[in-house]
């Protein structure tokens, strides 16, 4: 199983940030499929005030390539992907079009047994 962090910003908009919580307290089921069948296991989305912080466990082999080119091909994922760039804002140093940051790990502490 692999590990993924990554991290987008919303609009600072306390009403727009409401709708997005909406739209992820009820994200549509396509969406669902869309993310369980391109190997993510578990997506969990945190916030810090305009903040997104996302954590994706994925099988083995999965590919943000292979993920990309399915979402460019289903109507439903660009619907969905659309409706979000309403709330969403890109990083500062985003290339035109990006989205999620992957983030990379600066910092691991664990006890071994």
């Amino acid at each position: 199983m692999k590990r993924y962090c990554l991290a987008l910003d919303l609009k600072d908009d306390p009403e727009l940030i409401e709708q997005y919580e909406r739209h992820h307290r009820h994200v549509w089921p396509e969406i669902k499929e869309s993310i369980l069948s391109s190997g993510i296991l578990k997506l969990e989305i945190f916030r810090v005030h305009d903040r997104l912080f996302m954590i994706l466990e994925a099988e083995d082999d999965f590919s943000f390539e292979e993920k990309a080119l399915r979402d460019r091909q289903n109507p439903i994922v660009r619907e969905w992907e659309t409706l979000m760039w309403t709330f969403q804002k890109p990083m500062p140093w985003a290339v035109a079009g990006e989205k999620w940051q992957l983030m990379d790990k600066i910092c691991e502490i664990s006890r071994t047994r």
